[in-house]
């Protein structure tokens, strides 16, 4: 990758400031460390694609947020969205994993500064739970 980026650098050196190429240079260059990030972490992938599928029933979906009332209820219906396809994701049962969650915030048992916890990749089923998702 440092010798593409070299070659980048040496061929926009060569062409005029005002090509649509040196723009892509550019564009490229100044976004060199994200493009670059999926090198130094192994979980993580060169595209996007694991990520386009797990949205595609959001974005085929979407329409169904037009009716959800209001921007707020858009935006819940979004992030409730995300919940689920995030427990998808870390191979978790999205029901169990929702009731649960709510559970522990609702009755305390999770403090705010605890929230981290309950997180999809972070999230250890409390015994109800577990009974539920095997029944």
């Amino acid at each position: 990758m440092e010798a593409l980026k070299a070659r980048l650098i040496a061929v926009k050196d060569g062409i005029s400031r005002r090509s649509t190429l040196i723009k892509a240079i550019d564009y490229m260059l100044e976004r060199w460390q994200g493009l670059t990030v999926f090198l130094d972490d192994g979980r993580l992938e060169p595209d996007t694609n694991t990520v386009e599928r797990s949205i595609r029933p959001i974005a085929i979906g979407k329409k169904n947020s037009l009716f959800s009332g209001d921007e707020g209820g858009g935006e819940t219906w979004a992030i409730l969205a995300s919940l689920l396809n995030t427990a998808k994701l870390n191979g978790l049962d999205p029901e169990a994993y929702l009731v649960d969650v709510l559970e522990r915030m609702v009755s305390g048992a999770t403090k705010a500064n605890q929230l981290h916890e309950l997180l999809a990749w972070n999230w250890k089923a409390a015994p109800e739970a577990e009974k539920r998702a095997a029944a």
